[in-house]
């Protein structure tokens, strides 16, 4: 056969820039940031919302996607190395040396700039400002400060992370109300036994990558028993809404079942370790948030 038989190969397109950047904003974190915004100004509007709540609420939304974007953005330029060091995060553009810092850095601060521009003018200052220190909060304390240095940096950075439901109740009201607080102290508990149970059966990954994860740390034992014990708090905090007739009973239930749920995966976690079990109690995490936040919007409408 000659070599102009020979069949050719299959040569597969590059990415394009467009999606290098899109990959930036890391687009599913973002998208259960502005959920829980969402559910933040749903709750923060009594009975069915006007016209013009709903359109405050999708210009809130848009402005609130872009500062978290840019976050996510400047966090990849800030963690490129350790990215690529780590099997979960190397394909991103940074870490592969597709998008340059300046390019990114560039990319992060328009992002940054259009998004407060849009929540200052077209919602309110103090959910701008609410905002832009979340921006610093995550990109500059927790990614800069307390990532590198310390084991509680979940915890303590924890607080950036639970801010949206604060922003969305901020861009409805102008105010930050006690049950923003509430949802803020949700999502503050929920946020360490997540990432320690993906630290978990990552925890070689984080020990090539120099962070001082919990696992790496203290050792498997001590972070199935924080995990245990977090969801436990975190099982009172998700009874809240209910106890300060934030919602109803259609909430309350299924707030009951998923915190159940959520300390038999700590339970059963503490008790026996194993990667796929410390995998299944991340997910079931993503779920447990997602779906409580789901409940208080249904309850809200619920006669």
């Amino acid at each position: 056969m000659s070599s102009q038989d020979a069949p050719a190969a299959v040569v597969l397109p590059p990415q394009s820039s467009w999606s290098q950047f899109y990959a930036l904003t890391k687009p599913r974190v973002v998208q259960l940031i502005v959920f829980c915004a969402l559910i933040g100004m749903v709750l923060a509007v009594p009975g069915v919302p006007r016209w013009a709540d709903v359109w405050l609420a999708a210009i809130a939304c848009v402005g609130i996607w872009l500062v978290a974007g840019a976050a996510a953005a400047f966090n990849c330029i800030v963690e490129q190395h350790i990215d690529a060091r780590m099997r979960r995060t190397s394909w991103r553009p940074t870490a592969k040396g597709q998008l340059s810092n300046t390019q990114t850095l560039i990319f992060s601060g328009a992002l940054c700039a259009l998004g407060s521009v849009v929540l200052y003018v077209w919602v309110n200052p103090l959910t701008m400002w609410l905002t832009f220190a979340t921006f610093v909060g995550y990109a500059v304390i927790y990614t800069v400060v307390l990532k590198p240095l310390t084991p509680q940096n979940i915890v303590i950075g924890g607080a950036s992370g639970a801010m949206p439901p604060v922003l969305g109740w901020a861009a409805m009201t102008g105010q930050i109300g006690p049950e923003a607080l509430i949802l803020f102290l949700i999502i503050f508990l929920w946020t360490p036994p997540h990432f320690w149970a993906l630290a978990l059966y990552r925890v070689e990954d984080y020990r090539k990558s120099g962070l001082p994860m919990l696992p790496v740390t203290h050792g498997n034992e001590f972070t199935r028993l924080q995990i245990l014990l977090y969801t436990i708090v975190l099982f009172a905090a998700c009874l809240m809404p209910f106890v300060f007739q934030m919602s109803g009973w259609f909430y309350l239930l299924v707030a009951t079942v998923l915190s159940v749920m959520f300390c038999a995966y700590g339970w059963a976690l503490w008790r026996e370790y194993s990667d796929a079990l410390a995998r299944k109690t991340f997910r079931f995490s993503l779920i447990h948030l997602s779906v409580l936040f789901a409940a208080f919007l249904i309850d809200h409408y619920i006669p």
